[in-house]
């Protein structure tokens, strides 16, 4: 009797496990209910799996090997703060309509006013992992996509950001070795910013000779051997630095377009604007390598939809053309003095582009010419030929 009763123990003890795993994969197989698990990897990055796992890449990036139905959790950076016109007219809304052509596949965590990495830092942040996806202001990292810079050189013919993001996205599909330079990361949109005015804050500049011995804040590359030629001070610091140098007298001015002009509140401290469109600036949004080949093929062919030549257009309107208003209701609500010195089209033409212009322009392209760019004339020229035929009709 013993042996019998202690024999039926186990059996009854195997007969409910067998049970309960038959009921678990039967829930399971049914769909009834998946676990997300988020993890960090070492370098920043996310990684994403279903039944409570985690994966980890040596260089960050987002781990999409789990089953259907996983929301895949993506880290976003950008330098500016949510609330300033860049955040939310053309990032918040952009990164909605990821998620909306994603169908809740995709969350997309967002961390503004560089509260993830600074916006410096933000090149080599992504391609570490540090994010999945971030705001890039190439123009922080002169040299590293030099070919990319042609938008940027000084005077070129045009004022809104939206053709800006047309002619970029253009070239970055017309030109293999100007696609090339991005092949460290994976490009969602390029755009340019509209033109930077000159704001100062004591001196009034009405031609060239005004610049010289102003310490000026301007970008790498081609606007700064501009400032150069005209005998200013360039000096290079993120724009959220530039407000208190001007109060403070560290800065005699500021290139600074519509856009940084809200955002920043460059109208509080600038007395003077010069409305010569000296230069654009060149801004882009890209993912993480790994994160990108590591999503599902759905899920990328989504991202693309609001993406590529839409999403650059999309960025450079929102960004920078639709804020031209708020800024001129900004002005006269808050009774706000600003004068405006604008040059008429002929004194443009002859006092700042034929002499502090075009010989950069010919300088880019023997630059780049000499460092085995073979093709600088012709993207130069193809850059001009688009921003002549204007945007698409």
């Amino acid at each position: 009797m013993r042996m019998y009763r202690g024999f039926k123990r186990p059996l009854l003890v195997v007969a409910v496990a067998l049970l309960a795993l038959a009921l678990a994969l039967v829930a399971v197989g049914c769909g009834e209910k998946t676990t997300e698990t988020t993890a960090t990897t070492a370098a920043g990055g996310t990684a994403t799996t279903a039944a409570g796992g985690t994966e980890t890449t040596a260089a960050g990036g987002t781990e999409t090997t789990a089953a259907s139905g996983e929301v895949i959790t993506l880290k976003y950076a950008d330098q500016n703060a949510v609330t300033g016109w860049e955040g939310a007219n053309a990032a918040t809304p952009w990164l909605d309509q990821i998620e909306q052509a994603c169908g809740g596949k995709v969350k997309i965590e967002r961390f503004f006013g560089q509260t993830l990495m600074t916006g410096k830092d933000s090149w080599e942040g992504l391609k570490s992992g540090i994010a999945d996806v971030a705001w890039l202001m190439h123009q922080y990292w002169p040299g590293v996509t030099p070919l990319a810079e042609v938008l940027t050189l000084p005077f070129l013919p045009y004022d809104k950001g939206e053709l800006g993001g047309y002619v970029m996205w253009r070239l970055l599909e017309e030109f293999p070795s100007l696609a090339q330079e991005f092949a460290d990361v994976h490009p969602l949109a390029l755009w340019t910013s509209s033109p930077f005015y000159l704001v100062t804050t004591k001196k009034p500049v009405y031609k060239p000779e005004d610049m010289k011995g102003l310490k000026i804040r301007t970008l790498g590359g081609p606007p700064t051997q501009m400032m150069e030629a005209m005998g200013a001070v360039p000096l290079n610091m993120p724009m959220p630095d530039v407000y208190q140098n001007l109060q403070t007298g560290v800065l005699d001015g500021v290139l600074s377009n519509w856009e940084s002009f809200y955002s920043f509140r460059h109208y509080e401290v600038g007395k003077y604007m010069t409305m010569v469109p000296f230069h654009t600036g060149l801004f882009g949004v890209s993912f993480n390598k790994n994160s990108w080949n590591s999503l599902p093929d759905d899920v990328k062919t989504a991202i693309e939809s609001v993406s590529g030549l839409k999403g650059s257009m999309f960025w450079g309107r929102n960004m920078f053309d639709t804020c031209v208003e708020a800024i001129d209701n900004i002005i006269q609500e808050q009774g706000i003095k600003i004068t405006y010195i604008t040059p008429s089209q002929e004194e443009i033409d002859t006092l700042w582009r034929e002499p502090y212009g075009e010989p950069i322009w010919n300088e880019w392209v023997a630059k780049m010419e000499a460092a085995g760019r073979k093709d600088a004339r012709a993207i130069l020229d193809r850059a001009l030929q688009l921003l002549a035929e204007g945007l698409p009709q």
